[in-house]
């Protein structure tokens, strides 16, 4: 196991105007699993790639552990990579597939049948060692391909988008499988996702980019509750956060957040950072996760949620098993509302629903950085 620590890495294909990594710093701890997660061609694959040394590095350095390793060759880098498409040759059995790669390293045949044997048991394929990839699931085919990994025992284990081609229950599995890979191991792995479920379940750290940059790196607790920005607030989250713009207005302690259609009460710490920050009479976006939106009935509308009120018209109601989300807006937003199930709502009708004003983010609408 080892440490990995990028430098300053960019990366600039030829002919491009602009890098697909950009300046990218990062420290890796030694058995950390971390996530990179972000949309499509935000960089994230390149920086594994460059990793992995299937990309050349345009500049910066990257060590694994103490050892810089820009100019190792890839199989020198004592790194193990699987792939999304699980990269097995159908000519082999899954025994020989798992050991080909000890073979090229002329691995004794007893250690080559235990460090195999030893994979299989982990992964609970001992049964399908003679079988030929085709004959197997895609759960199965991803489970040889990650002890193909497990077997060459590497410093670093390298994951690219692994499970995007498995059906929805196959990935919760295989989630689940990789999961306990890693605690069983305690190995340094990276694991690179465009969907944020995975990153959010699995990493013990998350990068979130955009654009070849880092935007946050942090626990996915941290992520969830204090979004660095407004990319990583809509970004992270299932629904995303909601976000509504209006004005900020200081009085005293407090102050009110203010559209032209209605005007809600912001608690004195909430306030605080806002005041400090000048931002009194000034725009600002306010973010609220759906859990953190409460829907009251006329009987129960009153005074908890008085001054922190929406009167909006329901849209859609989504219901995912124990979860029901309502879809609703006003003349001025679009909110997503998390509901009791058990609650009845038709299309078109017309609801009170009250704000956790203590729960709320504020965002700067220039920079689109988290103000509190």
């Amino acid at each position: 196991m080892s440490s990995v620590s990028f430098q300053k890495v960019c990366k600039r294909y030829s002919g491009e105007k602009r890098n697909s990594v950009n300046d990218f710093n990062l420290e890796v701890n030694d058995g950390e699993f971390l996530v990179l997660v972000g949309p499509s061609g935000c960089g994230k694959s390149t920086l594994l790639r460059m990793l992995a040394g299937l990309e050349e590095i345009s500049s910066g350095e990257i060590h694994i552990g103490s050892r810089l390793i820009n100019y190792v060759s890839p199989k020198d880098r004592d790194i193990a990579m699987v792939f999304q498409n699980y990269a097995l040759y159908p000519h082999m059995s899954v025994y020989e597939n798992i050991a080909f790669g000890l073979r090229l390293r002329k691995m004794a045949k007893s250690e080559i049948h235990e460090r195999v044997t030893r994979a299989a048991k982990i992964l609970e394929i001992e049964a399908h060692l003679q079988k030929k990839p085709k004959a197997m699931s895609g759960g199965q085919r991803q489970r040889v391909a990650l002890g193909r990994a497990i077997v060459r025992e590497p410093d670093v284990f390298l994951f690219d988008e692994p499970l995007s081609n498995l059906d929805a229950k196959l990935r919760v599995q295989m989630r689940e499988e990789i999961g306990k890979l890693y605690r069983r191991l305690k190995a340094t792995m990276i694991y690179v996702t465009h969907d944020q479920v995975e990153a959010m379940t699995m990493g013990t750290r998350i990068v979130v980019m955009k654009d070849g940059n880092i935007l946050q790196v942090a626990t996915p607790e941290e992520l969830y509750t204090k979004p660095a920005n407004l990319f990583v607030a809509g970004f992270i989250g299932s629904p995303p956060m909601n976000v509504l713009r209006g004005k900020f207005i200081a009085t005293g302690s407090g102050g009110y957040f203010e559209t032209k259609a209605s005007r809600l009460v912001v608690p004195a710490e909430k306030a605080k950072p806002l005041i400090d920050g000048k931002f009194h009479d000034k725009e600002v976006v306010l973010g609220v996760r759906a859990e953190n939106i409460v829907y009251r009935s006329d009987e129960l509308a009153g005074e908890a949620f008085a001054d922190t009120q929406l009167q909006v018209q329901v849209e859609m109601k989504e219901l995912l098993g124990s979860d029901v989300y309502l879809y609703v807006r006003n003349k001025e937003h679009k909110l997503v509302v998390r509901v009791d199930p058990r609650t009845r709502f038709e299309e078109g009708q017309s609801i009170r629903i009250g704000l956790d004003m203590e729960l709320v983010h504020f965002f700067d609408p220039q920079t689109e950085g988290r103000l509190c």
